[in-house]
This record gives structure tokens, sequence and C-alpha cells, in this order.
């Protein structure tokens, strides 16, 4: 099995990009969890084992060279989200507060955009759309599509503590993160 542990940087930088044109390369699609581990067992995109052995958490066009000299090319898989349109409804502040406390002890991520929230589904559309519908007031349109895991990096994660029973000292965090460069 070829093993990538050689991280040389992303394709998008000239030096790496150089790198690239010269050299032959392989491509793999890894998933949100896989692309934070520091070590993962997957395949090439044209069906060829391959181990990622890295420190760095990786991005789209990320650039690694494996023990036989082959650069591998890292691409992401789509994560599926439910998109809530904040800005196109008759939401007033105290139901906008009150779905924000239920969603928010779902512990969830999200991502702001452009008046729109983002939630990646844990499971399943269905469940996700069941308990959404349970707290959102009527009118309020919702969708789904897919977006870049990254869509979700970068938060600026806070710690807050919860009443007794929350868990063993009940800190944990939270992150939002805008898309579109404002604050939450």
């Amino acid at each position: 099995m070829r093993v990538a542990d050689t991280y040389l940087g992303n394709r998008s930088e000239d030096a790496v990009a150089e790198q690239l044109a010269d050299a032959e390369s392989a491509t793999v699609v890894l998933s949100d969890t896989e692309r934070q581990r520091s070590r993962v067992r997957t395949e090439t995109t044209d069906g060829q084992e391959l181990g990622v052995v890295v420190a760095e958490e990786l991005a789209g066009g990320d650039v690694l060279e494996a023990d036989d000299g082959t650069l591998v090319v890292v691409e992401l898989a789509a994560v599926d989200v439910l998109v809530i349109d904040i800005d196109g409804s008759d939401m007033t502040p105290t139901a906008a507060l009150e779905v924000g406390h239920a969603l928010g002890n779902r512990h969830w991520d999200m991502a702001l955009r452009d008046g729109e929230a983002l939630f990646p589904v844990p499971d399943s559309r269905a469940r996700m759309t069941a308990t959404v519908e349970e707290v959102l007031p009527a009118g309020v349109e919702t969708g789904f599509e897919s977006v870049p895991p990254t869509t979700f990096d970068d938060t600026d994660d806070h710690g807050h503590a919860h009443a007794a029973g929350h868990g063993a000292d009940g800190d944990h965090d939270h992150g939002v993160h805008t898309i579109d460069g404002g604050d939450p």
C-alpha cells in the first residue's frame, strides 16, 4: 500500500502547482471526518489503496507526497446541510431567540450566510426536518444543499457550562462561522 506522509502545501501555491505539473499524481476524496484524522486508510479515485499519515487537518487542494514519489491531491466530499432562510421570513426577534435556543441545545455546528443558517445533516434529512419543524414558526423556508466541509471551519469557539447532569464538568465548545465575513 502506498503511504502519503509528506505535506507539500496547497495546489493554489505557485511552487506546489509547478511540482504538480511536472509529476505523476493521484487524487483522493476525503470525508469531513477523514480530513481531520492524522491517519486514514482510503483509496485514490482510480482505486489504488492509500494510507494518509499527516499532522495537519487537510483542506481541498492540499498536496501530499507518497513514499513512491507520487503526488496526491486532496479533494473534499461535500457535506449535506439544512438551510434555514432567516431573512426571507417574518420571524419576530422573540421567535428567532426561541429557535436559536432550541437548535443551540442540539449542539449542531452552524454557519451563517447572507441571512441563512446552515446546519450539517447529522443522520437523515427526514429526522432533521422533523426536529426543525417543531421549533420553526410557520412560513420559514428550509431546504437542503451540499457545501464544502470547510464551511464550518475556523469557528470562534467559546465555552459555557450547563446545570448539573450535563456532563462530567459541564463544559463544552460550540462554534458559529459566518461565511459572508460578518459577525454572527
